[in-house]
């Protein structure tokens, strides 16, 4: 048959334009559309051969050879597989898949991010366009009796048809490569290309008489077949991290969607100095084709930390990010690869406590914000956290379950502390009452606790209540304080310190639990706004430290020593600077004083007053 000449349809001719006119930030992508396209080839043709017995060359190599002629500056890509006869290469190659074309010329005008979304319309073999000035594909088909044709195009608008000589099954691509694509006719390029995109590709690639990609993806084998060394060692591979993973979780689902997945908890929270990840987000595949180096949504944000590959068949080969966001697929992979990262970390913690409290030590803080910023997962994050306690050891964690197994039987609420730090939380006045009664409190020293107990409210019906909150309901204390200071003088220290202070107190009072600490400050507002105050100071917005209660100790020596001077000497400079630093002492043990180093002045005025006091110098 003569060579045939034929017009591309008028959406191709454009989109033809766009791919030989338009910059393109990956031209990478064009190679790894080819090796895909000739993987899908070799795969119908292990289909046909497992129905059909007359296939051209039945006993030839499913494979995918590669050869570079960088003098010619040509790159051949050639495969055993199905094959094209004439009909077919015309409708493959001269109408995009009989479809789509137009909603991908709509897709590029909107987003402006062509090679984003190529493959996601059946367009993925015109790519070869940015690199090429000129495209041979030579095929024959499986069928025996089928003859050979050859298409050629310089990706203008028109394409010849010919007959060819070619007498083993399969296809051939040609490419003329333009002047500024000539690396592509180099055969370090094309591996390392190879190496990124095409590595888990099921059949053999071919570069210079060797096999370049290793075919077999861990995540596509069943977890049953995979020793632990080989996790570990595809991990290393993966992040060239020299650490062991602490975790590592290996899904393979098919609903309610088809999932391939191993996810891994590193060892430690920062990127070690020569880690291959720069940035956060899992690899992204679909049929073992790389789609996406550093994916952010098939995980909340908040597990940031977790590295690993995802592989679904129920996504698109390759779509923009925006088009994965909307898919249905990409919600429900979502979904169930966060309830099972949330499954085996709480089965790592009660089963391996020690290596738990590693990971808590590192990556602690994530699932505080994951509970401050998810409450629709709250059930699967809970169990997850752990606390240093007023009953803990230095040692010790404690998780949610824990403490609610240990509360006292008539214990209605979880009591918890906010503070800078443990040593500050556990020398706290809010802590004496709890003591005494042996009620457990949480320690919260970070700053993102702040953020967490506005969003957890309770744990299996049991409130989370601070224990600087005036309405808390505490049984009276059944062993109560000897008073040191008679009606008479309280009420006078009383009505001293809520003049000295002003508004920076709304109320002095009688404590009804304090035992050991002079006095305290609690709070009279609402929790929620107690806790937004907090947060304001730790985001470094203006923040005023708000009017608080007051209650002191009257079996404390220090307030027997201060009720005897607002009696004696109720109007001297020296008792009011004690009562400031009362006040603001409270305020430092709490995280709340503004400004500490204001303290300095005052401080030294009593060490000089101590000092004289005692008739030294």
């Amino acid at each position: 048959m003569p060579t045939e000449s034929h017009a591309f349809k008028a959406e191709i001719q454009q989109l033809l334009n766009i791919l030989v006119h338009s910059l393109y930030t990956d031209r990478d992508v064009f190679l790894r559309e080819l090796i895909s396209n000739a993987s899908d080839a070799l795969s119908r043709l292990q289909f046909e051969m497992l129905t059909n017995r007359e296939v051209l060359d039945p006993d030839a190599e499913l494979k995918i050879v590669i050869e570079c002629d960088k003098d010619n500056r040509t790159l051949t890509i050639r495969d055993t597989g199905i094959g094209l006869t004439r009909d077919e290469i015309v409708d493959n190659l001269g109408t995009i898949a009989h479809s789509g074309a137009a909603e991908f010329l709509r897709k590029l005008q909107a987003e402006k991010k062509p090679a984003d979304v190529i493959g996601q319309f059946g367009v993925g073999f015109y790519s070869v366009y940015m690199v090429a000035e000129a495209v041979t594909v030579t095929s024959r088909s499986y069928r025996p009796e089928a003859a050979a044709v050859q298409w050629s195009s310089t990706g203008d608008n028109t394409y010849t048809l010919e007959d060819a000589v070619k007498p083993d099954r399969g296809t051939v691509i040609t490419v003329k490569l333009k002047e500024d694509a000539a690396d592509y006719a180099q055969d370090w390029k094309i591996e390392q290309i190879i190496k990124k995109h095409s590595d888990f590709v099921s059949f053999p690639i071919y570069l210079k008489d060797r096999v370049v990609n290793r075919q077999i993806a861990l995540w596509r084998q069943s977890p049953r077949e995979v020793t632990a060394e080989q996790y570990d060692e595809f991990y290393k591979h993966l992040t060239l991290d020299f650490e062991a993973p602490l975790l590592h979780v290996h899904m393979v689902a098919d609903v309610p969607v088809d999932l391939h997945a191993v996810l891994y908890v590193p060892a430690k929270r920062d990127r070690g100095l020569f880690s291959l990840r720069k940035d956060d987000g899992l690899k992204l595949y679909s049929r073992k084709i790389l789609i996406n180096e550093y994916f952010k949504d098939l995980l909340p944000q908040y597990f940031r930390f977790v590295q690993g590959v995802v592989d679904s068949e129920d996504l698109p080969l390759n779509v923009s990010r925006e088009a994965i966001q909307t898919n249905r697929a990409a919600a429900k992979l979502k979904s169930t690869l966060t309830h099972r990262l949330c499954t085996e970390l709480a089965e790592f913690g009660r089963l391996e406590p020690a290596k738990y409290a590693a990971f808590w030590q590192q990556f602690g803080p994530f699932i505080k914000e994951g509970v401050a910023t998810d409450p629709a997962n709250h059930t699967d994050l809970t169990p997850l956290l752990r606390f240093k306690t007023s009953r803990s050891n230095a040692d010790d964690w404690v998780s949610l379950p824990q403490y609610v197994e240990r509360m006292k039987p008539d214990q209605s609420a979880i009591y918890y502390l906010l503070g800078d730090d443990l040593t500050s939380a556990a020398g706290s006045p809010h802590l004496d009452y709890f003591r005494r009664h042996d009620l457990e409190v949480l320690f919260l020293t970070e700053p993102i606790d702040s953020f967490m107990v506005l969003a957890l409210k309770e744990y299996v019906g049991k409130p989370l209540r601070s224990v600087d909150d005036a309405a808390l309901d505490l049984p009276k204390d059944d062993r109560p304080i000897e008073s040191k200071v008679d009606n008479a003088d309280f009420a006078q220290l009383a009505a001293r310190i809520k003049t000295v202070l002003g508004d920076k107190v709304t109320e002095v009072r009688e404590s009804a639990v304090l035992s050991d600490s002079p006095c305290r400050l609690v709070s009279t507002g609402s929790e929620t706004d107690r806790e937004v105050q907090r947060v304001k100071r730790l985001l470094g917005q203006d923040y005023t430290v708000p009017p608080r209660v007051m209650e002191i100790n009257r079996g404390h020596s220090l307030i027997a020593g201060l009720a005897g001077l607002a009696r004696t000497r109720n109007n001297d400079s020296l008792l009011d600077a004690c009562l400031w630093q009362l006040y603001e002492s409270a305020l430092l043990i709490e995280g709340l004083l503004p400004n500490p180093a204001a303290m300095a002045p005052r401080i030294q005025q009593l060490m000089e007053a101590a000092v004289n006091q005692a008739g030294v110098g």
